[in-house]
């Protein structure tokens, strides 16, 4: 499964809202906007500590099921969406979900890449979601994470995907406080990094923390991306849209 429980503890370690959530929520599910969520029932596969169910159901979504197949991180998004009566948040593997033809939209933000099998998970959201729905998946993109991809994932493949959570939690330290400092003197080039310049230092430590944990991290060129949806012959109108230089927002509608 990767490494659910890894994340398991970063979303108990950070586990507080930010008004950062909804900039970026925004910006990982575009071109939906807040009237798409309107009244509608709506899936949250891999929901960690439940941040982006919460603005799902904030804008206005009828219904919202969120599933994470970590206790720790079921937990906390159940913290986090306590103010929901019409919120769900299940301990579910993206692998054996059983929905069929529920959904009007299904999103999975920052799951698919951490997966053995992406084909089989997206296969099972695809069913969950009701004909003339909507599916959209972000993903880590190739393009603008070359410097990742040659310096920090050796570090992670080799090193900090091995040693314990708690391990990598602290030497996460090492890169975090001088990141969140240069972001802080020169404001940071590029959308990303001025993005960044606006977070606390908690929150740059945790996307420090989050790059450093994983034992499987895909990075898709941009056709690598959409071929994550083009694959299933019951999906048409397929977009993808490039996010902060950094990702890939990949959306289609069922059939």
């Amino acid at each position: 499964m990767g490494s659910t429980e890894r994340f398991g503890f970063e979303w108990q370690k950070y586990c507080q809202m930010d008004p950062n959530y909804k900039i970026q929520f925004e910006q990982w599910i575009y071109p939906l906007t807040e009237e798409d969520f309107k009244n509608k029932k709506v899936l949250d596969a891999g929901c960690g500590m439940g941040r982006n169910s919460y603005w799902a159901k904030k804008w206005g979504a009828k219904e919202v099921v969120a599933f994470d197949y970590d206790e720790c991180s079921v937990k906390a998004a159940r913290q986090t969406l306590r103010e929901f009566n019409d919120v769900k948040v299940e301990f579910k593997s993206i692998y054996n979900i059983g929905w069929k033809n529920e959904f009007d939209i299904v999103f999975s933000i920052g799951v698919i890449h951490h997966l053995g099998d992406p084909q089989k998970a997206i296969k099972n959201l695809v069913q969950a979601l009701k004909p003339g729905g909507k599916i959209l998946i972000h993903v880590y993109s190739y393009e603008g994470n070359e410097w990742i991809l040659r310096f920090v994932n050796p570090i992670r493949q080799c090193v900090t995907s091995k040693l314990p959570v708690g391990v990598v939690h602290f030497i996460s330290y090492f890169a975090s406080i001088p990141l969140w400092a240069f972001t802080k003197i020169f404001g940071g080039h590029g959308s990303y990094l001025k993005q960044l310049s606006s977070f606390k230092f908690w929150h740059v430590h945790s996307i420090v923390f989050d790059q450093l944990i994983p034992r499987i991290a895909n990075y898709w060129r941009k056709e690598e991306a959409r071929d994550l949806l083009t694959s299933f012959n019951n999906l048409k109108d397929i977009q993808i849209h490039y996010v902060n230089n950094n990702s890939w927002t990949v959306l289609a509608k069922k059939k």
